[in-house]
């Protein structure tokens, strides 16, 4: 069940931030709306979430993923510039990201 609470939280903040700026500065109402939903949602999920993580791994994944989604979402979906660094960059995310789970892997084995 933990592994289900985290990924809807991460994909509930990729649809916030998404209508965050489909909102075009709150003149988009529909969108504006979806924001604070969606927002809403990834947060009470995420604080389920922490009953079965810690904080700073469950945040660590929650915005390492969220990073990621929101750029590529960015980079596809709103032709958001992309250059050699930003790839990079979003790529030593998602390895901190993987490393801090093994880390917390190897740490239970122990």
């Amino acid at each position: 069940m933990r592994w289900i609470l985290l990924p809807i939280g991460v994909l509930t903040e990729l649809g916030g931030s998404t209508c965050m700026k489909l909102s075009n500065g709150f003149t988009n109402l529909y969108a504006s709306i979806l924001t604070f939903v969606f927002w809403g949602i990834s947060f009470s999920v995420f604080i389920f979430a922490l009953k079965h993580f810690d904080l700073s791994f469950a945040y660590a994944i929650w915005a390492g993923l969220g990073i990621f989604l929101v750029s590529v979402m960015g980079m596809t979906y709103f032709k958001e510039p992309v250059s050699m660094l930003k790839i990079i960059s979003i790529l030593i995310i998602v390895i901190g990201v993987v490393l801090l789970n093994m880390s917390e892997f190897i740490q239970n084995q122990s």
